[in-house]
């Protein structure tokens, strides 16, 4: 027989993220099929889902695994063999449930499955019991669950009366706009929220910057005001000891002060040397706060950006309602009509009753 699917639903699936082992990361763009499937060869369950012909999810199911409901419309499962924990989105608490109740009973289904399947083993390895092997069967299949979600509908809206159609074939239109609407809400919320955080991170950002910027700049100035003090005492350093030199007079006493002002000298070129790579590095700070600035002006664009598209699907959203209500006016009106017919039928029905009754009494009396 092979796999089979047994259940399915529609979700939006998430993966942990590997990295932080925290973070849930989108794999669908969109809700996709889940289905729970049945593998009668090798008697074991898995949860399978598609993305096109990606599988986002192939998951067998064990005894050992715990599906766990985090909020009304979000659950989620380790699948130790896969090393990862799978999350669902559903589009309602109803649903969640659902799935729960079936992860839970394909679960017991699974460890019943184990508990025959070792019994056989057991009793395939005794020669004394090698015909009670054959009695064993698996404790599911898939004929005998009766867990199909609303993909099986379809089979009994066929049947149903003619003037039923109306009403079912209007309610799947305005259910794919009333999702649609939900996630352009959802979807223009989480966009404003993140690009207004971002905002205000960069307004602290700048204020910082700004005040660094503006504590460098003075200490530049200063540095070189120092800096040109430092160079005229080296002048005026240096033209004493000229003046010293010429003074034979006091050779000794002008080698020792020659030789202070040397070391002095020394000294000041190394300090002058620091406060020059001190500049430097101010320059360089400077430069980092202007590639910060510009990165600010860049994301302040972007936001911009973002709030023109956020307008735009507001209108989206607005043409949507309104089609949504054109269209249950719409189908009011044919509803309308449709019970109107239905009357007038039930009328001439009845005529035509009163009309064959009259043609038999006629008959009867010929």
């Amino acid at each position: 027989m092979g796999e089979q699917p047994i259940f399915s639903t529609r979700a939006h699936v998430f993966q942990i993220d590997p990295n932080t082992k925290k973070n849930w990361v989108p794999t669908s763009k969109h809700a996709v099929t889940v289905s729970y499937f049945y593998d009668s060869t090798r008697n074991v369950y898995r949860i399978i889902s598609l993305d096109g012909s990606k599988a986002i999810i192939n998951s067998t199911i064990t005894p050992n695994m715990t599906f766990t409901k985090t909020s009304q419309k979000f659950g989620q499962w380790a699948d130790s063999r896969a090393n990862t924990v799978y999350g669902l989105g559903f589009s309602s608490e109803h649903h969640l449930s659902k799935f729960a109740e079936k992860f839970q009973e394909f679960k017991e289904a699974a460890r019943l499955a184990k508990e025959k399947s070792q019994e056989k083993m057991e009793l395939t390895s005794t020669p004394s019991q090698e015909s009670a092997g054959g009695d064993l069967q698996s404790p599911l299949t898939p004929e005998s669950i009766n867990g199909t979600d609303d993909e099986r509908a379809p089979d009994v809206t066929q049947n149903s009366e003619p003037r039923a159609e109306p009403t079912q074939n209007a309610l799947p239109f305005s259910h794919r706009i009333g999702n649609r609407l939900q996630a352009l809400s959802h979807l223009s919320s989480a966009i404003s929220k993140h690009w207004e955080a971002e905002l205000a991170t960069l307004k602290g950002n700048n204020a910082k910057l700004t005040a660094a910027l503006l504590e460098s700049t003075a200490n530049v100035k200063q540095w070189k005001q120092q800096l040109a003090a430092y160079q005229e005492e080296a002048e005026r350093l240096h033209k004493r000891v000229t003046e010293l030199e010429c003074v034979s007079s006091q050779a000794n006493a002008v080698h020792t002060h020659k030789t202070e002002l040397n070391q002095t000298i020394q000294e000041l070129e190394e300090t002058l040397k620091v406060k020059e790579e001190e500049i430097e590095r101010l320059k360089q700070e400077i430069d980092n706060a202007r590639e910060l600035q510009e990165q600010r002006d860049s994301l302040t664009q972007k936001l911009q950006e973002v709030e023109i598209r956020n307008k735009d699907l507001e209108g989206q959203l607005s043409d949507l309602e309104q089609r949504l209500e054109k269209s249950q006016n719409e189908q009011e009106a044919f509803r309308n009509n449709l019970k109107t017919l239905l009357e007038i039928l039930d009328g001439k029905i009845f005529e035509l009753t009163e009309l064959r009754d009259n043609l038999a009494k006629l008959l009867e009396c010929s």
